[in-house]
């Protein structure tokens, strides 16, 4: 679905007043929610997305950086930042922030990714005036001091300790990652390398606080019981005030033609079902031609996208060679981005054989293309999906936060369902065709066999 990327968890162990007439664009599809859009004179996005059903509302601030933008030498800094926009303002004391939230029956949290960082809130509808006023006051206002700057850091590294650092399936995962992107900023962890994040300090911080937190480097998004004229006049009330940045995102840096596949192999004790996976280097939603990011999306789901598909069918039903297998594509991002593929083996099967047989299954693909009975009942499946997930604000909300951030539009997030429509048999079977094996980077996580390490002592 256009959304959030699926998780293949299972293998793989987030204004100043305007001077001109406001000029809201309402766009409205036959089905789906009501969604207006507005920009302040200052920079700042606004999206309304009306559900009239509860007296609810999620309140969302999306910042256009993410852990793909941090300065060389200081990897988690986006991150760091989240944690510290939590410790108060001159208006909030240090802590108070979700106690606040809390206090009036809602909740609040926060996510980064690679490509942005999130902010928000779900309360009742007649507190949007509350929260609003205390994101607008920590968009420009944020206080630290040494101690807590001190403190949250010992935070993040502890969350980067369970994580990660003694969690096999983080660590392979963070190894396998930085494979895939060799020059582009997509390799670096979210959470940041251990050795650079020893090293934030508070400047660092607040540097990076003052070069992207600012009305014109935001979107503001609000789902619920409201508006569009209401939301807009509190977004004037108070982000009018706030000066923008004026920030140019620098230019990242582009990942080079790959010429040779790539593997990564890891083995560790605590490791008791081992997995492979795979990852191609391919367009996203952003940077693909018209059609191409849908096909690949719609050849995730034939190929590996759950009880269904191929994959599971061929491996797991059929030749019970796996105990499962799966495939998904990461088509929200602003850059190039990965379609993958895994596979858990029963017992008796190795990696090697599995993957080999994984990899019959996508030629054969690649070769005949897809049956039209699955390619329609997939598309079906997934526009299917993007009807339930209307039913939920917060879901709602987060889709179109998402995309707006990495630069796409309203537009393009109501007009998805028609395009995965128009995906066709031959678009998948090109898609999958395209899926070369120079192209690709394969991991193999294993445990130890002891038999083995005590005969090597």
């Amino acid at each position: 679905m256009f959304n959030l990327p699926r998780v293949a968890a299972a293998a793989v162990g987030a204004f100043i007043c305007l001077s001109t007439p406001f000029s809201a664009q309402a766009t409205e599809a036959s089905t789906g929610p009501k969604v207006t859009t507005f920009e302040l004179s200052n920079g700042m996005q606004g999206v309304v997305i009306e559900d009239h059903r509860a007296p609810v509302v999620t309140h969302m601030v999306w910042y256009k950086v993410g852990a793909a933008d941090e300065p060389p030498g200081q990897s988690g800094i986006a991150h760091f930042l989240e944690h510290l926009m939590f410790k108060g303002t001159d208006e909030i004391p240090p802590g108070e922030f979700s106690k606040i939230i809390a206090a009036n029956g809602g909740q609040d949290n926060a996510f980064t990714s690679l490509d942005y960082t999130g902010y928000f809130q779900r309360i009742a509808a007649d507190r949007l005036e509350l929260v609003m006023k205390m994101e607008a006051d920590r968009m420009v206002d944020l206080v630290l001091d040494e101690e807590s700057v001190r403190t949250e850091r010992d935070v993040v590294i502890e969350e980067r300790n369970s994580r990660t650092d003694n969690n096999p399936q983080g660590r392979f995962s963070e190894q396998f990652n930085a494979a895939v992107y060799l020059n582009h900023p997509y390799g670096v962890p979210v959470i940041g390398w251990r050795h650079e994040i020893e090293e934030l300090e508070r400047q660092d911080a607040l540097d990076f606080y003052k070069l992207h937190y600012a009305p014109d480097q935001a979107t503001l998004i609000v789902a619920g019981d409201v508006t569009p004229d209401a939301v807009q006049a509190l977004a004037e009330k108070y982000y009018g005030p706030l000066n923008p940045s004026g920030f140019v995102p620098f230019q990242r840096p582009v990942e080079p033609p790959q010429i040779a596949a790539r593997r990564v192999y890891m083995s560790d004790e605590k490791v008791r079902q081992p997995y492979f996976t795979r990852a191609y280097l391919v367009e996203s939603y952003v940077t693909a031609e018209p059609g191409e990011g849908e096909a690949f999306a719609v050849l995730a789901e034939i190929f590996g996208g759950g009880f269904t598909s191929r994959l599971s069918r061929e491996l797991v039903q059929d030749q019970k060679t796996a105990l499962g297998a799966g495939a998904y594509y990461r088509g929200l991002a602003r850059d190039k981005t990965t379609f993958n593929f895994y596979g858990i083996p029963v017992e008796g099967v190795s990696l090697d054989e599995l993957e080999a047989a994984a990899d019959a299954v996508l030629t054969k693909l690649a070769e005949e293309g897809p049956t039209e009975e699955e390619l329609e009942r997939v598309k079906m499946s997934m526009i299917s999906d993007e009807v339930f997930q209307q039913d939920s604000q917060s879901s709602m909300a987060r889709m179109y936060g998402a995309a707006l951030t990495i630069g796409l539009t309203v537009e393009d997030v109501k007009a998805w369902p028609d395009r995965i429509r128009a995906v066709t048999a031959e678009d998948v079977k090109a898609a999958a065709a395209s899926l070369a094996i120079e192209h690709s980077v394969t991991g193999q996580l294993t445990g130890v066999d002891v038999q083995k390490a005590e005969a090597a002592q």
